[in-house]
Parts: C-alpha cells; structure tokens; sequence
C-alpha cells in the first residue's frame, strides 16, 4: 500500500485508523479508495454560548463529523461528555460507517457531541445547550442528511430538544431528524433495549457456536447503563449467570449471580441512575477495573472506550469478550488477548442493534406508520442473528480474527458504493 497513512495521538481514532488501514491492505483496497475511506467527508466545530441558571454566560464547543455518506444519510449519536473532541467523533463516525454498512441498512457513519461535565448542569442548563447546539448545527443535520441519536450522557430528553429546535427553525414537524425519542412523541417501542438486546443475540449466538451452555453460563458486564442494563436483562432470562456488574461507582461481583431485576429497579429509582447503594446477599464491591478481571465465559464491556488495555489484558480472565461499548479493546489488548485464544466480537458487530434499532424509527417516523414492540424485536433479532454469523462464517473460513472479518465484509459495501457514485459525493 502506497498510501501514507494517517495517525493520531488519539488513542480512538489511531485504532479505528489502524483497524481500517490493516483491513483495507488485506483486501488489496485501491490507494484511492483507501484515501477517501481513511478520511470524513465533512468535520465541523461550534461554540455553543449558553446564560447558566445563576445568570453567567459559558461556551461549550461542540462538533460534528460525517464520516460517510455513500450508502445513505450520517448516522451517529451525539454524547456529552469531557473529553468529547473532534478526533473523538471522527474515530466514532468512521466506526458507524463501518456498523451501518455491516447490518445491511441505508445509513453512513456520523456521530458529534460537547465538551461539557452533564452532571454539571441543571435540566434547563442541558436544554438550553442542546437546543443551541441543535440550531449551530442545523444547517447539516436532516431526515435525509445526517440523523443523530442518543450517546454517552445524552437520552430522549435531549433527542426531543433537538427536534423541535429543527422544526421550529423550518417551520415544518420533522420527528425523523433524530431517533430515540420518546414513545409518546413519535418515538420507536422497542428502541431503548435494541443495542443491549443486540449485544445479548450476539453472546447467546456465540455461546451456541462455541457449543456452550447459555444457561449457567457467567457473564461480566461492565457499564450498567442503557446498554449494559438490558443485556444483562435478556441474558438473565434465558439463565445466564451475571457474575459481575459495575458503573461509575465501582465494581459489583457476586459468584452465585447477581439479582440483574433488583439491580435494574435500583438503577432507575436512583436519582443519578447509578449502582450507588445497591446490596443483595453474597455481593462484593471492588472497583471499576478488577471487575473487568473477574473470572467468567464472557466479558461484555459496555462502558467507554480503552477499558482493556495494555495494562490489564494479562489479568483478563474470560474466554470470550464481546464488546457492547465503542471502542473498548485496544489493538495491543487485542493482539494479546488473542495470542491467549481470546475470541472477541467486536463493537461495530455487537452494539449495532442500536442503530438498526434507531433505523426502524426512522422508517417509522418516515412512514408515519408504528409497530408493536414485538413486531420491532421480532426485525431486529434475526437481523442480528444473521450478521453474527455472516461474520463468524467469514472469520471461520478465512482463518481470521472477527474483527479483521467483519471490516472487510463492511469496507466491500461502503467501496463498492463509493466506486458506483464517483468521487464527486
């Protein structure tokens, strides 16, 4: 490969860097293609000026990236977080491209967010901002140009903010410019447990090619929020065993099971949504990191990116990690924990139940036309089944890691399209 590759001193964007320029040589992608695919198609930064309750003024900045666009609208959440940067969305944006492309649906890759601490801020603080960075960006997001969900920190509140910031500035309803809105407003039954019900079809898949048990089997989920949460819902209704579950709060690892209803009641009663506080009989607290250490069949990072590492993938435990969070495994982490026979399912395959979730939405919204839950559940999950295993067949039959499979399976789509379209896009 002539192409000088691009790097960067963002640990996100270097791997997704490094995972698409390893597959793109594999598969003897054109230099031009790698050039185009290697960058976003557009980047942009705000300044998002906001009166705080007490009457002081802050800027926030705020940005937005759209990876790809050749196979249909961007598609990305929009998180707040404070480490949220443009280097940061345009890892995240490239890896929706790649999601998208994966699960067969009319999307590209696209994702945004603030610089902020949310737990910063009071509800009219976070509206106030939300509606502002609505209207900075408006003039790139749309049904048909670029649809952003919720992300880290952000939920249908935000997501309802941003759509009537958009349709008051045209003048006309437009509930498809965002998903994950509430159910009563325009929003999709269904769509909150789709990527933990996503990354649940792909464990229990998993487990059953690897000839395993899911009943009994132990399960780690680390993160227990909307993702971590329903997965470890589903999983504990068909008898898996949650052994371990954390949050920002630390690390909560019981051998005999974790009551996975009574953590989930405790989570949505508390007034932070957090662990903070939860007991049963025979629970241990330890912290964030040694959970990620706990010996079980599978490890389901669902938190942020970076969780296993350099530094702790020799103590990792499980023998297999499917990956519920964006980004959770590093290249060295993963280059090690493979030496080691570790299987692992990666991101791009394991949460997008997410964005095929948020796809049904947009369909319906478009449409103007809903589905019961079961009518929504009952898409998604052969939707799921059949990419597990189209990646899984891949990665069986040309003696590849999941990961390596499953980019060159998404790169083939989203080239082809960029091929077929031309360079003028």
């Amino acid at each position: 490969m002539s192409v000088v590759k691009r790097t960067s001193k963002n640990v996100l964007l270097d791997t997704a860097l490094e995972n698409f320029y390893g597959a793109a040589e594999e598969m003897g992608l054109e230099d031009g293609l790698v050039e185009i695919l290697s960058r976003p198609e557009r980047a942009i930064c705000v300044s998002i000026p906001i009166t705080m309750d007490d009457g002081s003024t802050r800027v926030f900045e705020g940005y937005r990236v759209q990876h790809s666009t050749a196979l249909g609208p961007a598609k990305g959440g929009f998180r707040y977080h404070p480490d949220v940067d443009l280097e940061e969305c345009e890892a995240l944006g490239s890896l929706m491209t790649w999601k998208c492309s994966l699960a067969g649906i009319p999307y590209g890759g696209g994702k945004g967010g603030i610089a902020c601490d949310p737990l910063e801020l009071s509800t009219t603080e976070r509206e106030r901002m939300t509606r502002t960075f609505a209207a900075r960006v408006s003039p790139i997001v749309g049904e048909w140009e670029d649809v952003p969900a919720p992300d880290v920190n952000t939920g249908a509140s935000e997501m309802v903010w941003f759509m009537d910031t958009i349709s008051k500035m045209r003048g006309r309803f437009e509930p498809g410019v965002v998903t994950g809105k509430p159910i009563s407003i325009w929003g999709s039954k269904g769509r909150t447990a789709a990527t933990g019900l996503g990354v649940f079809t792909c464990i229990k898949e998993l487990l059953i090619a690897e000839k395993i048990d899911v009943k009994g089997a132990k399960i780690i989920i680390q993160g227990f929020g909307n993702v971590g949460s329903y997965a470890a819902k589903f999983l504990s209704e068909v008898g898996a065993k949650i052994v371990g579950i954390s949050d920002v709060t630390g690390g909560y690892y019981a051998p005999d099971g974790i009551d996975v209803n009574k953590a989930f009641d405790h989570v949505t009663n508390h007034p932070k949504k957090m662990l903070e506080g939860f007991t049963q009989s025979g629970l241990s607290r330890i912290s964030g990191e040694e959970i990620l250490e706990v010996e079980a069949d599978v490890l389901t990072p669902c938190a942020l990116e970076g969780a296993v590492n350099a530094k702790n993938a020799a103590r990792i435990k499980a023998r297999y990690i499917v990956e519920g969070a964006n980004g959770p495994v590093t290249p060295d982490a993963d280059e090690a924990l493979g030496s080691k026979g570790v299987i692992i399912v990666p991101d791009f395959l394991a949460n997008s139940g997410g964005v095929i979730g948020s796809y049904f939405e947009w369909v319906q919204n478009l449409g103007g036309y809903f589905w019961t839950e079961d009518e929504y559940n009952n898409r998604l999950i052969p939707i799921m089944t059949d990419n597990f295993h189209r990646v899984w067949n891949y990665a069986k039959n040309h003696d590849v890691k999941m990961r390596r499979a499953a980019f060159l399976v998404a790169i083939k789509r989203v080239a082809d399209a960029v091929k077929m379209r031309g360079t003028f896009l």
